[in-house]
Order: C-alpha cells, then sequence, then structure tokens
C-alpha cells in the first residue's frame, strides 16, 4: 500500500463537506416507505438543521407528510425557520398549535417573527402563548412596524453596557447570572437614557487590562438604524461598511434591537434570487412548487411577450411588400432582432443589479448610460463588419450587406440605452425594475431592430 492509498476519496469529501448527499436522501427516503422511525431518527438526528431543511425541500410532498407523520418530535423551530417559505408553511399547517409552541419556544425573537407573521391567527396565539412574557412583548412588537422595515426583522436579544464602564466591569457582568444571548459579537456602549454610544467586540474586551475604559476601545464602524428603515438599506450598510451587528433604534435613539451579519447576509442573497427570477420572468417561484402554482407565475409574463411579440410582427406587416421582393431579408432579419435583444439583456441585468445595490445612482446615472451607449456603439460596429461580410459572400449584394450592417449599429446603439434607461425609468416611477424592465427593453430591441433593417432595405435595395 502506498501513502496515496491511505487518502480520502477528494470527490466524496467535498460532497459531503456541504449539505447533504445523494447517499442520505435515499437512505432517508428508504427509512420512509420502510415506515422506520428508528432509521429516520438516526439518520436525521446528526445531521445540521439546515441540511435537514435541504433535504425535506429535495423530496415531494406525499414523501414530506410521511416523513412529517413518523418524525414529528424532531421538526424543530431551527429546521422550520431554514425551510423554504411555501414548505414551511405546508409543514406548519400539519402541525397543531402545541406542537408548533412547542417547536418554536426556543428561537430567538427575529427568528419567531419571521415563522409567526404569516401564521392563522389560532396559530400565531398558540405561538405567542409558549413565550416568556417578555419575548411575547418583544415579538409583538416587532410584528408592529413595516413588513421590510428593520425592526421586523431585528433581533431583541442583545448586551447593553453603560458608557462609563471598563473591561473589568465588562467581564464580571457577562460573568454574572445574567441571561445572555447564544450568540453575539458586541457589547453596545449606552448613556444613562438608553441611548446607543458605542460598541465593542468581544475580542477588544478580552485582549485588554481590566482598566481599560470600554469607551477607548469602541469600533470605528458603529453607526444605527431606525426601526422604521427598510432592512434592505441596512443589509447593504452591514456589507459596505464590514459590520458584524447593526444597532436599531427607536424615535428617541434608544437601542431596542440588532440585525446580525449572517442575517444580512442571507437577506442580500434572498434579493438578488428574486431579481434573477423576476428578469426570467418566474416571479417567486421555487423547485417545490406545483404544477398550477407554477403554470400561474408564469402566464401572465408569456402573455406579455406574446403582446410584444404581436407589436413587433405588425411591424413586419409594414414592409410586407418589400419582403416579397427580397426573400434573403427575411433569412437575415432574425439576426437583428437577436443581436439586439441580446445586447439590451446584457445592459439591463447590469442596470438592474446596480440598482439593487444602490451603485447605480443620480450621481453616475448618465456616465452609466453614456458607457452602455458606447458599448452598443463599437459592439454594432464590429458586429456590422462581419455581417456586412456575410451579406455580400452568402448573398452576392454589398448593398444588402450594408443595410444588415447599419441596421446592426442602430439596433446595439439602442439596446445600451434601453437596457440601462427603461430599469432606471421605472424605479423613478416606484415600479420593481426587475420584474417589469425585461418586456420594455425585449419590445424596443425588436421593433427598433425590423424597423431598421426594413426600412432600410426599404430605402437602398427597392
Amino acid at each position: 500500500m502506498t501513502e496515496f492509498d491511505t487518502l480520502p476519496d477528494l470527490e466524496d469529501d467535498d460532497e459531503e463537506a456541504f449539505g447533504i448527499n445523494d447517499r442520505v436522501v435515499a437512505d432517508v427516503l428508504d427509512a420512509i416507505e420502510a415506515r422506520n422511525v428508528e432509521d429516520i431518527d438516526a439518520l436525521l438526528e446528526p445531521l445540521h438543521p439546515a441540511d435537514i431543511a435541504h433535504l425535506i425541500e429535495l423530496i415531494d410532498s406525499r414523501q414530506r407528510r410521511e416523513l412529517l407523520t413518523l418524525w414529528k418530535g424532531g421538526m424543530d423551530g431551527d429546521i422550520l425557520s431554514e425551510l423554504d417559505e411555501r414548505i414551511r408553511e405546508e409543514i406548519i399547517s400539519a402541525f397543531s398549535p402545541t406542537e408548533l409552541a412547542d417547536a418554536v419556544r426556543d428561537l430567538d425573537s427575529d427568528d419567531v417573527v419571521d415563522l409567526v407573521e404569516y401564521l392563522d391567527e389560532e396559530q400565531q396565539e398558540a405561538v405567542l402563548d409558549a413565550l416568556e412574557p417578555g419575548d411575547r412583548v418583544a415579538v409583538e412588537q416587532s410584528l408592529s412596524y413595516p413588513e421590510e422595515s428593520a425592526g421586523r426583522h431585528m433581533q431583541v436579544e442583545l448586551v447593553r453596557a453603560p458608557d462609563h464602564w471598563t473591561v473589568g466591569d465588562a467581564i464580571d457582568f457577562l460573568r454574572s447570572d445574567v441571561s445572555l444571548p447564544d450568540q453575539f459579537y458586541h457589547i453596545i456602549l449606552v448613556d444613562p437614557r438608553l441611548k446607543a454610544t458605542g460598541y465593542v467586540t468581544l475580542g477588544r474586551v478580552l485582549s485588554h487590562p481590566r482598566a481599560t475604559r470600554l469607551q477607548d476601545i469602541m469600533e470605528d464602524t458603529f453607526r444605527t438604524f431606525h426601526v422604521e428603515q427598510d432592512v434592505e438599506e441596512v443589509a447593504q450598510a452591514i456589507n459596505h461598511y464590514h459590520m458584524i451587528t447593526a444597532p436599531v433604534v427607536d424615535d428617541d435613539d434608544r437601542i431596542v434591537g440588532v440585525i446580525t451579519i449572517d442575517d444580512a447576509m442571507a437577506f442580500l442573497e434572498e434579493e438578488a434570487e428574486e431579481d434573477l427570477l423576476r428578469l426570467a420572468g418566474v416571479g417567486e417561484g421555487s423547485l417545490s412548487d406545483r404544477v398550477i402554482e407554477t403554470t400561474k407565475q408564469r402566464a401572465p409574463w408569456l402573455a406579455v411577450n406574446l403582446f410584444t411579440a404581436i407589436l413587433a410582427s405588425m411591424v413586419i406587416s409594414l414592409f410586407e411588400g418589400t419582403l416579397q421582393s427580397l426573400v434573403s431579408l427575411a433569412v437575415l432579419m432574425p439576426i437583428v432582432a437577436s443581436m439586439g435583444g441580446n445586447a439590451g439583456t446584457q445592459s439591463l441585468t447590469v442596470a438592474v443589479r446596480a440598482l439593487a445595490t444602490r451603485d447605480l445612482t443620480g450621481a453616475n446615472v448618465w456616465r452609466v448610460i453614456r458607457r452602455e451607449v458606447l458599448v452598443g456603439l463599437i459592439n454594432g460596429i464590429l458586429f456590422a463588419v462581419v455581417m456586412g461580410i456575410v451579406g455580400i459572400v452568402w448573398f452576392g449584394s454589398p448593398m444588402l450587406g450594408a443595410v444588415i450592417g447599419c441596421a446592426m449599429v442602430i439596433n446595439l446603439v439602442v439596446a445600451g440605452l434601453a437596457g440601462t434607461g427603461v430599469p432606471i425609468v421605472l424605479e423613478r416611477m416606484g415600479v420593481d425594475p426587475a420584474l417589469a424592465s425585461g418586456a420594455f427593453v425585449t419590445t424596443v430591441t425588436d421593433i427598433v431592430g425590423f424597423f431598421a433593417f426594413l426600412g432600410l432595405a426599404a430605402v437602398w435595395l427597392l
């Protein structure tokens, strides 16, 4: 045996380093089919709640119902909080109010809010009744804030200390019998009115002498956010300033909660995923959705695309005589529209993402639009030369090559302008640019592409 024979299988190791593998899923499904509760417990008990949630999302609704029946006692709040929203609602609907309350009792306040905000009244009341009085008040307070606000998504479990304390005071406090959050990264300093004045990382507390004043080792990144501020803005600020904790304050600047970096990154990931799905016209669908639900989500956008396709066809019909005279135009016509559509989608994707991350603002909007138009012009000229050569070689007509080349330049310039301008205009109008931009940009590039190509052909070739 060589030393290489003792090395682990890297492919298997990578597969199990993150999430779960197909073998685990197959074993769980076999245990479900055999209704073997002991095997189910043995397979799921070692897994992280996120991995169990992933497994539940991979199996179908019938298998989920069987698993829930056999393993209901193992389904706790940590797993529920990791689930896709639609599957979570499906599973919660199978819980009795008492079972649901037991499952979520030990969750942090922000996770409880995330779970209960969409429950029916009976289930919501059962969960709230299971909480300690102080926790119930905190959850109800969070639920009173707007849906996408920092107050709705904050965690009320935090550690505060008077800003005149020393490191020794803080350490003695943390070692006392005071109730502390399961996870926290900062000690937030407050004045006598409970107004947040700064925060100190646990690392700095533990690495400085006991006599050091906490005010002397505060973090430079400290800033607060109002309870009604958009949670997406808070998450972007956490990412931009490399913060670990974002303190949330009320109207009197008193600290009422925090948003932590893990929650902020999860929210940004969710927003990016939603933007991607909306750009493709599939709403907020997931692989777990049923056929009817998926059809309902996609049909409206297919209807919009059908309408825009009819508009493009109407433009083509204006040049029916031109097409009858030169059949070669029908062969080349889709190329112009297709190139414009792809170029428009490229600009659109960049613009929508830049708007979502606040990288595209009034300060740089004209520079970005100018850049996209120039990119469209350069690419248009490049591919115009290519198509000009194709027109000459394929159809033996230099003028036909000139027509498609000029149409290509025009359409790619318009694609760059529309791909950037349309989402900006829609955002100024209060419309989600990720949701509506695609249909408008495609319509513009199709109509301009067909009109430019056929119009030039009618003037130059007939």
